[in-house]
């Protein structure tokens, strides 16, 4: 079986096939509304890849089948994460350092970093499971000092 592409990868060459769309759609129809475009595009593209990984799942989805996907988001140290609590209805964690986050500052787009990537995390959990919730009230990508992850899966 073929090692998997980590996502910090898969994401860096997203953002430089989208840099240029995204800058063409601002120059014609404004910042806000190639904002909306995007987030819209992005959310629907992160269900849609949820739900395949859901399909995935020989036993079906769980907290823990999803927890076991986090490797793909932490390769090539992408996420320095802390646990704070895992367990059959809650995975809690903080990410204290985000290569993602560095990754769009230094391609310069810091600005929409927040779209390309953080903004997925909800509507990822939506398309692996309906019962799994994610609260979060703050991200680096956004200036916060870690970001604080809650997962909840709803029996």
């Amino acid at each position: 079986m073929a090692e998997q592409m980590g996502i910090l990868e898969r994401r860096r060459i997203e953002a430089e096939i989208l840099k240029p769309v995204y800058e063409e759609m601002v120059a014609r129809f404004g910042e806000a509304a190639a904002q909306e475009a995007l987030n819209a595009a992005i959310t629907k593209a992160a269900m849609s890849a949820a739900s395949n990984f859901a399909k995935d799942e020989p036993e079906g989805t769980s907290l823990q089948s999803f927890a076991d996907l986090m490797p793909l988001w932490q390769k090539d140290d992408a996420l320095r994460m802390e646990v704070q609590r895992q367990d059959a209805t809650h995975y809690d964690f903080n990410v204290t350092r985000c290569r993602y986050a560095e990754m769009y500052r230094e391609m310069g787009l810091g600005s929409i970093g927040h779209l390309l990537s953080c903004n997925r995390d909800g509507a990822f959990c939506e398309g692996y499971d309906p019962k799994l919730k994610m609260t979060r009230t703050q991200t680096i990508m956004q200036g916060a000092s870690h970001c604080d992850f809650r997962y909840t899966y709803e029996e």
